[in-house]
């Protein structure tokens, strides 16, 4: 018995790519625009320094969601979550991603594995809201965040965020405040207030770091993205303190020549991360430059997260920074 044979219209055919290219230029326009209202934005913006923030002399950062780990009883992902202990104060970064969302996450089963409990957290700190940092997608739609698709008791600690967002039901009791500016949200310890960037596929993106005053050293950055890009995290960080920076922890999102997020043959996280079209989006100049960045502030510790970069840039990283690199992860903590 022979096939039957469906043949599509030709003119159908044109009329879907003429409908395609049309959004796709109207898209690149609007990211244009975007991107020019932002730039005018932060160029305009003036911040006083932070006086008198305070110190913290212990400073540790355990990975406890990312992309790569040395050990085989831990979960992976391309999310993000760290454990920053900062003296006596335990703060998780960001929740990950939780991408099949099962119970227990995989955040829940590598605290439970690096015997992390929960119910001792001080304090949240989401650096954006997208979906492999608030716990996954139906999370981000949703404006809540979640550790696991199942009961988490958390207790009724502060959540830092950039913008609207509640706990799950699966995690009630943390209370959320809205970051805009800068504020020291306990001693030494400093978010940069929301830097944004007018993404391509996410639009407008609110994104803040978590800023460590670590005595007798300087500034230690953890950075959820790196959206805004590191150089105007790092025209912050100086807007703000008179201090060095000392470290610089987290994501950077440099996609470029790979990635970890594929919808057959696109890569997903280089369409959606940057701030221009994909024809002309992220490329080995704006690596150089991020490096340029870093090598002129004279980092000592330089840690960063594959969750969201290839792993060609990180090997440019590893190369510009052989004697400041430390691996960054899941369950190798890293002391500063």
């Amino acid at each position: 018995m022979m096939k039957k044979i469906v043949l599509i219209p030709l003119g159908f055919i044109l009329l879907l790519i003429a409908s395609v290219s049309v959004f796709l230029l109207l898209k690149a326009h609007q990211v244009d625009a975007g991107r020019g209202e932002m730039n005018r934005l932060l160029d305009g913006t003036v911040f006083p320094k932070l006086l008198n923030v305070g110190t913290v002399e212990n400073l540790t950062i355990l990975p406890l969601i990312d992309y790569y780990t040395d050990d085989k009883n831990l979960a992976t992902e391309a999310g993000v979550s760290y454990l920053v202990k900062a003296d006596d104060r335990v703060i998780l970064m960001d929740v990950g991603f939780n991408r099949d969302g099962v119970h227990p996450s995989p955040l829940l089963r590598n605290m439970k594995a690096l015997n992390v409990d929960p119910g001792r957290i001080d304090m949240i700190f989401i650096s954006h809201i997208h979906p492999d940092h608030v716990g996954g997608m139906a999370e981000m739609k949703k404006g809540e965040f979640s550790l696991s698709r199942g009961p988490v008791s958390l207790g009724k600690i502060p959540v830092y965020s950039p913008g609207p967002l509640i706990p799950s039901k699966w995690n009630p009791g943390p209370e959320v405040e809205i970051i805009a500016g800068p504020k020291v949200i306990a001693p030494g310890i400093v978010t940069l207030g929301v830097i944004p960037r007018y993404l391509y596929f996410f639009g407008k993106t609110d994104e803040q770091v978590l800023a460590i005053n670590l005595k007798g050293r300087g500034i230690v950055l953890v950075v959820g993205c790196g959206h805004p890009t590191i150089e105007r995290i790092i025209e912050r960080t100086k807007m703000l303190f008179d201090r060095p920076i000392y470290a610089i922890v987290g994501g950077l999102h440099f996609p470029v020549k790979g990635g970890r997020s594929y919808m057959g043959p696109i890569n997903v996280q280089y369409v959606v991360g940057a701030d221009r079209a994909p024809w002309n989006g992220l490329d080995e100049r704006d690596l150089d430059s991020a490096i340029g960045a870093i090598k002129k502030e004279r980092v000592r510790a330089l840690s960063l997260s594959p969750h969201d970069s290839s792993d060609w840039s990180m090997e440019k990283f590893m190369r510009a920074f052989a004697n400041e690199w430390r691996f960054l992860k899941v369950g190798r903590e890293i002391v500063l």
